[in-house]
């Protein structure tokens, strides 16, 4: 029988079996995944990369096998999405430093990282989930990364709540109706900024429970996840969390840099985006089973715990039904774990006991005010807003 140990793997495997002897030996299994994947990039070359799909430098999924029941995904397996190239790692050197500008507020000004930890401090647990994830399983050809379902994690993130550093400006000034953050990630030279910089508005309403963040599950915020500082919004989907937050606005109108007037908006296949096109702000409901693995595989035969996660955005999530055979009959599955309040994903499990045969393994959630899983996804240009159960299953065979 070929030996394993419970050891994850970093960038050194990058290079095949050479890399074994300094971890003990592997799984032949997840020596050739990690042999076949890219190599991780170096602002995020701490990550675990048997955890991870490398899909290109600035994009990195979860596998859905290394989420585990323990309702926080760790910081060195959690998704990567950058829409530019991050800024040096240097930036998270002196974290105390950075400095913030803050418009649209009664008494604009900056103020640094150091002054706001003097201010206050609040933590939130809430899931971080790209706007693509579930991507993959469309039919059309959809640009971006294919994600499946690892886009996304459930992190707790600390810092000051927008409300209280808001507060201390004197207040939104009068006719705000968005709350515009912007990235510090460096504009290429000779690009149109609008074109490419990361800044997006969100409703004036998601400021009472955002944060800007300076810590991620207990540790300063890495270049990979936006460090020195990020904006968070529970709820929200990733691209309005900006990373390396250099401007906080308020303003009347979004703003019309190419990522909020036309990016990120769901519209028809074939359409071009426009603003007047739903944009990707607050999450929908989702859920979907992480064990016993992967898509088409084997187990044998006898008791199976079957356990995934769901969320619903900014309500609680009330409900998860589980399905062995495609939606045709459900049984509700139980929560699991601690409920990290509303924003974050509950883990749930159901015990089953199958016998030989093939399988088909989904799962639904409904969340506080009665919204449920679609059966499908809502076809659409870039493959936004994927939550439809069917796609998510998992084919199980059991010998």
């Amino acid at each position: 029988m070929e030996k394993t140990v419970d050891v994850r793997r970093r960038q050194v495997l990058i290079g095949g079996a050479a890399a074994v002897a300094a971890v003990g030996s592997v799984s032949g299994e997840a020596l050739a995944q990690a042999a076949k994947s890219k190599p991780l990039p170096k602002y995020a070359e701490w990550k675990y990369i048997d955890s991870l799909i490398i899909h290109s430098s600035n994009t990195m999924e979860t596998r859905r096998t290394a989420f585990g029941t323990s309702v926080i995904t760790p910081t060195d397996i959690l998704f990567v999405r950058n829409n530019l190239t991050p800024p040096a790692e240097s930036i998270t050197y002196d974290p105390d430093a950075w400095e913030l500008s803050l418009q649209g507020v009664n008494n604009p000004r900056r103020i640094t990282v150091g002054e706001m930890k003097r201010m206050g401090v609040e933590t939130v647990a809430t899931v971080l989930q790209c706007s693509g994830n579930g991507r993959g399983f469309f039919k059309h050809k959809t640009s971006g990364s294919q994600w499946k379902v690892g886009a996304a994690g459930c992190s707790i993130w600390s810092g000051l709540p927008v409300a209280t550093l808001v507060k201390a400006m004197g207040g939104v000034a009068d006719g705000m109706k968005f709350m515009t953050g912007t990235g510090g990630e460096v504009i290429p030279a000779g690009v149109d900024a609008k074109k490419v910089m990361v800044e997006r508005s969100v409703p004036l309403r998601a400021l009472e429970s955002a944060i800007v963040a300076w810590e991620v599950n207990g540790e300063p915020l890495p270049v990979a996840h936006g460090g020195p500082l990020r904006l968070v919004i529970p709820g929200y989907y990733g691209v309005n969390n900006v990373k390396y937050l250099k401007q906080l606005g308020f303003t009347a109108k979004e703003t019309n840099a190419n990522i909020q007037a036309s990016g990120y908006r769901v519209r028809d296949i074939g359409k071009k985006g426009e603003p007047s096109q739903p944009s990707m702000w607050e999450m929908n409901v989702k859920s979907w089973i992480n064990h016993p693995g992967e898509d088409g595989g084997s187990v044998n035969a006898g008791m199976l715990q079957l356990h995934g996660v769901a969320f619903a955005g900014v309500n609680r999530v009330t409900r998860v039904e589980v399905s062995i055979d495609g939606g045709r009959s459900w049984k509700d599955a139980k929560f699991i774990g601690p409920d990290l309040g509303p924003y974050a994903w509950r883990q749930f499990v159901l015990p089953v006991r199958l016998e030989s045969g093939s399988y088909t393994l989904v799962s639904r959630a409904t969340d506080a005010k009665g919204n449920t899983q679609p059966v499908d996804r809502v076809e659409n240009h870039r493959g936004y807003g994927h939550n439809g159960w069917k796609d998510h299953g998992i084919r199980l065979n059991v010998a």
